[in-house]
């Protein structure tokens, strides 16, 4: 893949780490980063001992500092990013109803979910727009949808709405050589989505990476789920 560089927030488990793995195996040098050191070591190591060209950063998508120290760290050794794949998020609320859940709640998820990938949209989108290359993949859900949106999860629910919002004006100031997108990775058996769910985190991981290894005709500024697009 010409050298290119991923960097999957969130992947010491999961979508995830299953991306980074298929990022790897189509040739990308591949940054996993987690916010437990311990973890995201051990992950990578998992995929290095299979051959794949991964490399661990510490990052908590929360905290500027670590931002900027990810962002310090790929210029110094890769000197460019040519993928983002914000996929770390967080599931605190349930089917609690928008009227009960605390307010910590609500912005806790906000900063993980929606302030994350901003900051790291900030740190890495403007570099991709003067190298006329990128891509950038917000993994977000179905719960986000307003044209389906109901009761329930409405921290969770809020913050992917705002984090499509924020696919859609990224996707407007980079311009059409940096495409971005939103992608809802369906129903998956991850630590997230419980053992009852249908899709195996191969089947969750697929859109991603295609929207990632995109053409330089591909789409940007919208919203898909298995490969087709679906509606805000």
């Amino acid at each position: 893949m010409d050298g290119r560089v991923a960097l999957v927030t969130g992947a010491n488990r999961g979508i995830g780490l299953e991306v980074c793995r298929q990022l790897a195996d189509l040739g990308l040098r591949v940054i996993l980063t987690a916010r437990d050191p311990a973890q995201g070591e051990a992950a990578a190591r998992q995929l290095q001992r299979d051959g794949s060209d991964v490399a661990f950063w510490p990052l908590d998508v929360t905290d500027p500092a670590t931002v900027a120290a990810a962002q310090a760290f790929v210029e110094e050794r890769y000197s460019r990013l040519d993928v983002l794949v914000n996929n770390a998020a967080i599931y605190p609320d349930g089917d609690r109803s928008v009227f009960d859940v605390p307010l910590e709640t609500m912005e806790e998820t906000l900063r993980v979910n929606f302030y994350g990938p901003l900051l790291l949209c900030r740190a890495f989108a403007p570099s991709m727009r003067r190298r006329r290359y990128g891509r950038i993949v917000n993994v977000s859900s179905n719960a986000g949808q307003l044209s389906t949106m109901g009761a329930g999860t409405p921290a969770y629910a809020i913050s992917k709405a705002a984090l499509n919002a924020l696919t859609r004006i990224v996707a407007a100031e980079v311009g059409g050589h940096v495409k971005v997108n939103a992608v809802c990775p369906g129903w998956v058996r991850t630590e997230m989505g419980g053992p009852g769910a249908p899709r195996s985190v191969a089947e969750g991981a697929d859109t991603i990476v295609w929207l990632a290894m995109l053409p330089d005709f591909g789409p940007s500024g919208g919203f898909f789920r298995d490969r087709q697009p679906i509606p805000w």
